[in-house]
């Protein structure tokens, strides 16, 4: 029967578990690689989960009416996403961008409505990375101040200490897996920018299966998005266990998760494996979906998990990341 679809919501989640049987074969990789392909989301993320998630968590809660306005610092998705469903729930959105965003993000971002500032705009933001006082908490309690100092309401949905973030994949993400690989995960790969995805997911699966190995997913410190020079950085990646970046910078939900092992992946590694699948698969990644597959081939390869199914997070695809260095119209075909 025909279904009409009147509502974006709607279209969020049940996304498609993909195995890469062409790419398994070229790179002679014996495990399974399932390819959790969220950008099948309403505006292309893994995302758009936790808005609406969180949104709604907001609402039942009475915090959050239609008119006021969401307030959130991000490096995009997120963004995207709450852009999506305030304007399709009625709210006003103020987004603070971390530098170096792709085009394609800000545009998005502005076709929902959004109102785009810089996170320099935050008050106390710029003083604090001069003199060495900027912490994830001091940036947090800037952005709340600020909303405290609005004339109409502004709400700082904060998906770096939202339990709605995590929330959501544990309950609805790591089923939809469960039931789609018939019960059998044996090791789970997803990078992190809040680690919302990978802290509500491990959760799930650690009860489902208390053997399975949790692998976290970090850019090398040299393709860190405003860590250096490099233009081939990797978006949406956060340290997980490098041991020389500080507690108190990591996002809250990193802080003490418990992972088995931290692969730190280069980002033109990455882009060459992103490029790879496009020809392979046919499937186009984004920049820190390529850096999990790259991690889930490091550890298909290895002889111990032949013929284990290995489940990759695969937060967007490359739309958004045409105008970087990712998809170059200069690419050799191999």
């Amino acid at each position: 029967m025909g279904k009409i679809i009147t509502n974006i919501e709607e279209l969020v989640g049940h996304t498609p578990l993909f195995e890469f049987v062409n790419y398994e074969e070229k790179n002679d990789i014996k495990a399974k690689i399932l390819g959790k392909l969220e950008y099948f989301n309403p505006s292309g993320s893994v995302k758009d989960r936790a808005a609406l998630n969180m949104i709604k968590a907001a609402e039942k809660n009475g915090i959050l009416k239609p008119g006021d306005t969401i307030v959130e610092n991000t490096s995009g998705n997120t963004g995207i996403g709450l852009a999506a469903f305030s304007a399709s729930r009625g709210y006003k959105l103020t987004v603070f961008l971390e530098p170096g965003q792709s085009e394609e993000r800000q545009k998005m971002l502005r076709a929902y409505g959004a109102n785009l500032k810089s996170m320099f705009d935050v008050p106390g933001v710029p003083e604090a990375l001069t003199n060495g006082t900027f912490t994830t908490q001091f940036y947090q309690d800037a952005i709340q101040a600020y909303c405290d100092s609005q004339p109409t309401k502004h709400y700082f949905i904060n998906q770096l200490a939202n339990e709605a973030n995590p929330g959501i994949h544990y309950e609805t993400t790591g089923p939809e897996i469960w039931e789609d690989a018939d019960g059998k995960v044996d090791i789970l790969v997803a990078t992190s920018g809040t680690a919302g995805t990978i802290t509500g997911l491990s959760k799930y699966f650690r009860e489902k299966n208390p053997d399975i190995k949790i692998i976290a997913v970090q850019a090398d410190p040299t393709s860190r998005p405003g860590g250096s020079e490099n233009p081939q950085t990797l978006d949406g990646t956060a340290p997980f266990g490098d041991p020389g970046f500080p507690d108190e910078a990591k996002a809250p939900f990193i802080v003490g998760f418990d992972y088995d092992e931290c692969i730190d992946i280069k980002g033109e590694d990455a882009y060459a494996v992103g490029r790879e699948l496009a020809r392979t698969d046919g499937v186009f990644l984004g920049q820190s979906a390529a850096a999990a597959l790259l991690a889930a081939t490091i550890v298909g390869k290895r002889s111990e998990n032949a013929g284990k199914n290995i489940v990759v997070i695969l937060a967007d695809n490359g739309m958004k990341y045409l105008s970087t260095n990712m998809y170059p119209l200069d690419v050799k075909v191999q």
